[in-house]
């Protein structure tokens, strides 16, 4: 298996993330915060990975950066799984996307001193352009959906201040002792989310509760798992793909999971419209896939 297959198949789960990541906000759990919570509880578990050679930080400062990277990426979570909610997942993640590249690009070019290429500058410029392609919907309630484009742009920026972050201490420390630290801080924003009431309830049992919601609950339990363990699995695939093949066509390829995460959702509109379903007009599947192209061209345009 070359390495081009490898992160064929870790974008395949990344996509596949998406979705189901859209049918548990929809279907599953209501709150995007309980969400939010499992999703970032299970970041501790990166201290597991401490015996391997990973190392304290060495000062105040740099701690609050890897504290600073993590929240930031948990608060990214969290507004990603609102729009998600409020949005069509087809239209909200290929736009977080673009939305993400470029607030990263930004962030690291005035912050860390990154300067951009005529290549770059010209892929900030395509993505600007494809990010107001994929606004364009015409739903049946367009307008109160809208909303979730601003918190697809809040997610973006989360985003960005996370990578650049983490891109800071990656630059004095081995790659593992800076991934590490950045990564188990995002488990810091669970403890302050089990505060929070729609949370606290999750964890209370109820003696009248019939055997059919038990049920049902065991189900989003195995799902939410399964979401969890493919995302995971998609980030392994991809890091190790780039450690053997080219990391810049490894990166430029990411613009597939898009392409991949729209064809699952048109598959699934048809032939399981009870499980999962996404209204389109035949104008916004046009303007969707030119935005998509767009898309991945800008992302490419980034790395050359």
């Amino acid at each position: 298996m070359n390495w081009f297959l490898i992160a064929f198949i870790g974008y395949f789960f990344l996509a596949l993330t998406f979705v189901l990541d859209k049918f548990i906000l929809t279907k599953a759990v209501s709150r995007p915060v309980v969400y939010t919570f499992y999703s970032t509880f299970f970041s501790f578990g990166a201290i597991l990975l401490y015996p391997f050679g990973v190392k304290f930080l060495n000062n105040p400062f740099d701690w609050f950066i890897a504290i600073a990277s993590g929240l930031a990426f948990g608060f990214a979570l969290w507004a990603q799984f609102i729009a998600v909610k409020k949005n069509e997942a087809s239209h909200i993640n290929p736009f977080l996307g673009g939305i993400v590249s470029i607030t990263t690009y930004l962030l690291s070019s005035n912050f860390l001193g990154e300067k951009l290429t005529d290549f770059q500058i010209s892929g900030i410029i395509i993505l600007i352009f494809a990010c107001f392609l994929l606004s364009f919907e015409k739903t049946r309630k367009s307008k109160e959906n809208h909303i979730g484009f601003f918190w697809a742009i809040l997610s973006g920026l989360f985003y960005a201040i996370s990578h650049v972050s983490a891109k800071y201490l990656y630059g004095f420390y081995p790659f593992l002792t800076a991934f590490v630290w950045s990564k188990a801080s995002v488990g810091i924003l669970a403890i302050f989310l089990l505060f929070v009431p729609s949370v606290l309830k999750t964890f209370k049992k109820n003696k009248k509760v019939k055997k059919d919601k038990t049920k049902a609950k065991k189900f989003v339990i195995i799902i939410v798992t399964l979401t969890k363990v493919l995302g995971t699995l998609a980030v392994v695939l991809i890091q190790y793909a780039s450690a053997i093949g080219s990391v810049s066509i490894v990166m430029a390829m990411s613009g597939i999971q898009y392409i991949l995460m729209f064809l699952m959702i048109i598959l699934s509109t048809k032939l399981i419209p009870k499980i999962f379903k996404e209204y389109f007009t035949k104008k916004e599947l046009l303007v969707e896939w030119i935005a998509i192209i767009l898309v991945l061209i800008g992302s490419i345009l980034f790395i050359i």
